[in-house]
């Protein structure tokens, strides 16, 4: 029978599985009453019925492992609420290391968790045989202990979740397939499924399998591809503890979960079978894909190595069901940058049991509020490229990605797969000159450049330790600090803000004033009402009614978004991205203004043309824009040339800079200046969770700007509120006495010998001989600086402490004299 569906609502959220279930339970949780929930066949049927049901704690970063933990707390009181059996318990969780690399991933992880309240600890092989006897301990170099994780009914916690939804008044349709979006002036309005239309405020993509093809119905791209996932369940195991502990084996690709006197036993190959690229049939419900015991016989045969019982029980069932992933094995969540109303939660990457909890109050907050109440940087939506959603491109990359849930999750690991996607216009000169390359926004980027061929042959290594590289790196570092280095910057985001509002858009949108003569730029932030940052970025005034907005290339299309929707409907100002229409080679070192004098054809004095300016000029044949910036803390300017002429820039200054004995340089050495210098990165070191005084950036607010036609700028108030009320941390920047330990990101920082924070980003200083990172720390509003300053600091890096200076100034060129000489 068909079913008799409302006109009208005010969200209407899009699958039956656990993630949609979340949504619709915290949206009601906040109020939302008027929630429709529409199934294409029945709840749970798509992903969520055959879940392994594991609930880890621990997760990359901080916001993700608490949204995690917050699932495993919901979990665990739902059945109170609702009468409906979850099924979890804390049964704990081993993760074994059989390598010194992995023991030291598992131990920066235990660290890692400190700050966090999570229980972690360390164990040794001979600990792992007393809590699980079954498994083979011989080879293990040692484990995790996570006694908060567990195991729960997928099914059951979806139901649950369901049920806690219809109490608050949330409608649930089952057998209902929406068969269209409905839009107008981008932003959605409504559904349309067989059964008849509903108009809405918003409209939520939780279809899992689905969500690719749901998300084309709205023009929206929804970058995720299903992979088949196998697991086997065994007949009842001999001597196997009840309620034994969930172990993994990420060095073997396997993991154990006990069920009922039985071992379920999944795998995470390192090369997966993508399943269903045109698209899932449309009947598919409760569906299971064929056996293939020979893609997983390799992993099979080292599990039952592993646990030697499993090779004396019978196996009851093989299961082979489709699970979706996403190009970096992080879930998309938030509302879609290319429609407005539009949100998305899915690509859960076989971590969407443990997720959902968090990840459906984290969308719910983001809907109520209009901007996420935390930081979802790792998995906002809004990190995708269009590219990334090619069917060419998501087939090769998750056929990789699937795997890399259980490998080596080094500092710095680039992708194998479905590379090359974008190249910049200087690529195939970077390649002549001994580029070794990474990814970034999907954008070949040169890490650093090989000294000689043997060097550049050698396939590139990653670990927790110095890499054959380190030594590169250092060299490109050195040249920029003593000489001059020239580093491709053309991915940076480029949008060109135009119109006669256009001051006054900006404006309302900078926290700094931009209301600067033709010529110059400007540091800002965008902030969120709350004060915090949404955006790092520079503003360049190139005409009276022209602004060049630049911005980092992984934030662009968020950061396009940001300032799309926050340009009133009665504005005359249009904002247009032409990141790919110039080409950008950054020269910084002592020696830039030598390597460019003879070639610019324009003074480069420091009278004439000062820190903060642009300026055209000339590069051989080429009109280009000379930018007086540097993100590594040197005097060095920014060339910025056609895209089409971009090798007569790049000839002209390899010569140059040959003849001033500079080097090229690459991402890794770039990262290590600005650590130098504690500029602060977007995404790592700064987000939307972090209030810009707190993050050390006051400088760059003005307050007391004339307000423009669009009023005050976005966070004026916060900004306001945290001066009269006073900071509870501060972002400080760190070196480690010790020269040999490394620092990348996590670390926990002991203030007096307890933990105040943790390490944002860090890098090894080549200049100034020591690891070097960023963190909050947290602080009394009335402490004074000499108070902050005058504590004791330790960095907790694998389970050891090392002492180390802390600075509200950079230890590299504090007072930037260097940058402005």
């Amino acid at each position: 029978m068909t079913p008799s569906l409302p006109r009208q609502a005010r969200a209407i959220i899009i699958g039956g599985g656990v993630i949609g279930c979340s949504v619709a339970y915290h949206l009601t949780r906040l109020g939302w009453q008027d929630v429709v929930l529409l199934e294409r066949k029945r709840l749970t049927s798509g992903t969520t019925w055959h879940a392994a049901g594991l609930i880890a704690h621990l997760r990359a970063t901080l916001n993700m492992t608490l949204l995690a933990k917050y699932s495993g707390e919901l979990y665990e009181r739902l059945e109170a609420e609702t009468e409906l059996s979850t099924g979890f318990r804390r049964n704990g969780a081993i993760t074994l290391a059989l390598t010194p690399a992995r023991f030291e991933e598992l131990r920066r992880q235990a660290s890692m968790a400190k700050p966090f309240g999570i229980e972690v600890e360390p164990i040794s092989a001979s600990e792992v045989r007393q809590r699980y006897p079954m498994v083979e301990t011989r080879d293990v170099v040692g484990a995790l202990w996570m006694p908060q994780d567990g195991q729960a009914d997928p099914s059951n916690i979806a139901l649950a979740l369901a049920k806690g939804a219809r109490q608050r008044g949330a409608r649930i349709f089952e057998n209902v397939a929406v068969t269209g979006i409905t839009t107008e002036k981008g932003r959605v309005t409504g559904v349309e499924t067989e059964a008849g239309s509903i108009a809405a405020d918003v409209v939520v993509n939780c279809a899992g399998l689905w969500s690719r093809q749901v998300g084309a119905l709205a023009g929206v791209p929804v970058p995720l591809q299903a992979c088949e996932h196998f697991y086997v369940v065994t007949e009842p195991v001999e001597g196997l503890m009840r309620h034994a502990p969930v172990l993994r084996v990420p060095d073997e690709c396997a993991y154990f979960k006990e069920d009922a006197g039985k071992l379920l036993v999944g795998f995470f190959e390192p090369k997966a079978k993508p399943w269903a690229v045109e698209g899932p049939p449309a009947d598919f419900e409760f569906g299971t894909l064929p056996d293939d015991w020979e893609h997983i016989a390799p992993e099979l045969d080292k599990a039952i190595a592993r646990v030697p019982a499993l090779g004396k029980t019978g196996i009851r069932t093989f299961f082979n069901g489709p699970e979706s992933f996403t190009p970096d094995d992080r879930y998309l969540l938030g509302e879609s940058p290319a429609l407005r109303g539009f949100f998305v939660a899915a690509g859960f990457n076989s971590v969407g049991i443990q997720s959902a909890g968090g990840a459906g109050k984290a969308l719910a907050e983001w809907i109520d509020a209009g901007e996420p109440t935390l930081d979802l940087t790792d998995v906002d939506v809004r990190r995708m490229f269009p590219f990334q959603s090619t069917t060419t491109y998501l087939v090769r990359r998750v056929e990789e990605t699937l795997g890399l849930l259980y490998a080596d999750h080094w500092p710095h690991r680039q992708y194998a797969s479905a590379r090359g996607a974008r190249r910049t216009p200087f690529h195939h000169a970077l390649v002549a000159a001994g580029g070794c390359f990474g990814e970034g926004a999907g954008y070949e980027r040169p890490l650093f450049y090989a000294a000689t061929e043997e060097v550049r042959a050698r396939p590139l290594t990653f670990g927790w330790d110095r890499q054959p590289w380190f030594a590169d790196v250092a060299r490109e570092h050195g040249a920029i600090r003593s000489s001059v280095g020239a580093i491709d910057m053309s991915p940076f985001g480029k949008i060109k803000v135009v119109g006669r509002d256009a001051l006054d858009v900006l404006q309302h949108v900078c926290a700094n004033d931009v209301d600067v003569p033709v010529g110059r730029l400007v540091y800002t932030q965008w902030l969120n009402r709350r004060g915090g940052i949404e955006a790092d970025l520079t503003v360049a005034r190139l005409a009276e009614d022209e602004f060049l907005v630049v911005t980092a290339a992984a934030a662009v299309v968020r950061d396009f978004a940001w300032l799309k929707r926050h340009i009133p409907g009665d504005a005359h100002c249009a904002a247009i991205d032409v990141s790919v229409a110039e080409a950008c080679l950054a020269v910084s070192g002592p020696r830039s203004r030598e390597l460019l004098a003879p070639v610019v054809g324009v003074d480069l004095s420091n009278a004439s043309f000062p820190f903060g300016t642009v300026r055209a000029a000339e590069v051989g044949m080429a009109p280009v824009r000379l930018h007086r910036v540097s993100f590594v803390g040197e005097l060095g300017w920014e060339i910025y040339v056609p895209s089409d002429m971009a090798h007569e820039v790049f000839g002209i200054v390899s010569e140059r800079l040959a003849a001033v004995g500079g080097s090229l340089a690459g991402t890794l050495a770039m990262n290590s200046c600005r650590m130098e210098k504690a500029y602060r990165d977007f995404g790592h070191d700064v987000a939307g969770d972090d209030h810009v005084l707190e993050a050390g950036l006051g400088f760059a607010v003005r307050i007391g700007k004339k307000d423009g036609r669009f009023g005050p700028f976005i966070g004026r108030d916060a900004v306001l509120r945290k001066k009269e009320e006073g900071l509870t941390r501060r972002m400080l920047q760190f070196r480690v006495e010790d020269p040999e330990p490394l620092l990348y990101h996590n670390e926990p920082i002991l203030r007096d010998g307890a933990v105040a924070g943790y390490i944002t980003s860090g890098a090894y200083g080549h200049a100034l001989g020591a690891a070097i990172g960023l963190g909050y720390v947290a602080c009394r509003p009335d402490e004074t600086v000499q108070d902050i300053l005058g504590s004791a600091y330790e960095l907790e890096i694998a389970g050891t402490r090392f002492a180390a200076r802390a600075s509200l100034t950079p230890f590299y060129d504090p007072r930037s004299e260097r940058l402005r000489s």
